[in-house]
């Protein structure tokens, strides 16, 4: 079994890249891929992990996009080796965006009359590049402002919210065209977070897979068998590899456990197999 969508310390999960194999390992897993937002920083340490563990590290990274909708669709790379070439290029763009944002929503909330300790939220984060919502979203549970982390992105941090600002986005295109020139792949991540009916994402996925995305993430953690199965049929309908993972983020998100999501989860090894042979 294998896991194509886990975070670390480098993006919004709780634990360092190297525990992410670990993990993995101690799942019986064969294979785990760490797929930080916007950056490949944690993959050198995970890959230690990783063969110190005896498991394959697959390396990739997860890019939140401008959907066909006008909402926001993630997008998962994988196979990317190097850490200079064009997605890595754009990634470096995105997280200075990143670092820009973060401080005008620290402003944002101080001018609510919620004041920050900026600093305490870029240590928490382990880096300034690595600070995103979530971590924000902690604080304000961890003072008393939010009675978690939702209620944190339901009264402030989420879209149209007195606290939010908005990413800098790419298209979904633009991110599978960067990761094949990287030697890479990309695949569609939890599709159901699209918010579409059944022929509506129907006809996002062959818009997808004529961009040049070589699957969707059909197995997904928190989605159902049922949910999974339909996923899976639409994956074969429009010639993608039905892809799946966790979506780990550690103590941000308790209910998904490496491997397995939310218990039920079992990915089976052909599917990175299939993922690679899409590689050109």
């Amino acid at each position: 079994m294998i896991d194509l969508h886990t975070h670390s310390t480098v993006s919004d999960g709780t634990d360092p890249p190297r525990r992410i194999p670990e993990l993995a390992a101690a799942a019986g897993l064969s294979a785990v891929a760490l797929t930080d937002h916007d950056s490949l920083a944690g993959l050198d340490e995970a890959a230690r992990s990783a063969a110190d563990c005896g498991i394959t590290l697959v390396r990739g990274c997860e890019v939140s996009c401008l959907a066909q909708t006008g909402g926001s669709m993630h997008v998962l790379a994988y196979f990317i080796e190097h850490d200079d070439g064009p997605l890595p290029d754009e990634l470096a763009r995105l997280r200075h965006d990143r670092v820009e944002r973060n401080q005008r929503l620290a402003a944002r909330l101080t001018e609510v009359g919620i004041p920050v300790d900026y600093q305490a939220l870029v240590d928490a984060a382990g880096g300034e590049e690595g600070l995103g919502r979530p971590h924000f979203a902690r604080y304000l549970v961890d003072n008393g402002i939010a009675t978690s982390i939702q209620d944190a992105f339901d009264r402030w941090l989420g879209s149209g919210k007195p606290a939010y600002v908005p990413k800098a986005r790419v298209l979904p295109g633009d991110i599978a065209r960067l990761a094949r020139a990287s030697g890479g792949v990309a695949v569609l991540a939890h599709p159901l977070s699209l918010g579409l009916d059944t022929a509506g994402l129907e006809h996002v996925v062959r818009e997808l897979a004529a961009s040049g995305f070589v699957g969707i993430e059909a197995f997904y953690g928190r989605y159902s068998p049922e949910e999974r199965r339909a996923l899976a049929e639409l994956a074969a309908r429009t010639d993608l590899v039905a892809t799946g993972g966790s979506d780990y983020h550690g103590t941000l998100k308790p209910d998904l456990q490496v491997g397995v999501g939310t218990g039920d989860l079992a990915v089976p090894d052909s599917v990175l197999d299939a993922l690679a042979a899409r590689r050109i």
